[in-house]
């Protein structure tokens, strides 16, 4: 592959792996602190990223003169996380239902509610009909509090600010601020563990799962019974971070 081009990806990588992170303090990457990163020459990586910009690769702000990756570029790369999410995203579940011996799902934020993309059932199950596309309260939901792990006090206030916080399990959060208590918790462990939340005998750990720009799109669940999956937690945990991060891989394009 020529030269060029090889330097052209290696910096929209790099600039693509640096623009959540920079965007979460208000700005965009320049080139010198791009050229930092990459410990590159600034002015040959000002040429190249001036001839991406030509190209529609890269966008630079005439202002700040941040750099971001072209918005074409993610929405491509976003079509192709929702297909990997199903594809990918299956076969991570049946490596966690085949070590677990227990029923695994892959759920996404939609609003203030989860929704199930990918599930796999072990034979057995007394499941009725199929998860997939049902929505849930994502304040009780299996993967709510993994799925919401990255988000601030006041990100998580504004999805719940129209929610009824209504009971579906003895041990449903009560309102915001219980189930910010919660995710907390969640936030610190790096994984969820919802005990009769969602309904009652129901017991579940979720770990979220990342994309390219390292934003959470998804989280994977073991979901069972509380007194078969409880004494076992740390086995399923062990398995969905497992799985999760070789999901996170594939995501990568890695």
């Amino acid at each position: 592959m020529d030269s060029t081009v090889v330097k052209g990806l290696e910096a929209l990588s790099a600039l693509a792996r640096g623009t959540a992170e920079g965007l979460r303090h208000g700005s965009a990457a320049s080139v010198a602190e791009l050229a930092r990163r990459m410990g590159r020459d600034r002015s040959q990586l000002s040429r190249t990223v001036t001839a991406m910009t030509a190209e529609e690769f890269v966008t630079r702000d005439d202002v700040s003169g941040g750099v971001t990756p072209h918005w074409r570029l993610y929405a491509a790369a976003r079509d192709l996380t929702a297909h990997r999410l199903r594809t990918d995203g299956l076969t991570a579940l049946e490596g966690m239902a085949t070590e677990t011996g227990e029923s695994c799902y892959l759920g996404v934020l939609v609003g203030d509610t989860t929704v199930t993309v990918a599930e796999r059932v072990p034979p057995g199950s007394r499941q009725l009909g199929s998860w997939i596309g049902r929505p849930y309260p994502a304040y009780c939901s299996d993967c709510g509090q993994a799925l919401l792990s990255d988000a601030d006090d006041d990100e998580v206030a504004a999805v719940f600010a129209r929610t009824e916080f209504t009971p579906h399990g003895p041990r449903t959060p009560t309102g915001l601020d219980d189930f910010l208590r919660r995710l907390a918790v969640t936030r610190e462990r790096g994984y969820s563990i919802v005990d009769e939340e969602a309904e009652p005998g129901l017991y579940s750990v979720a770990v979220p799962v990342r994309d390219f720009t390292d934003e959470i799109v998804a989280a994977v669940q073991v979901v069972g019974p509380r007194h078969r999956l409880e004494p076992r937690t740390q086995e399923c945990v062990a398995a969905a971070l497992r799985w999760g991060r070789r999901l996170e891989t594939a995501l990568r394009g890695a």
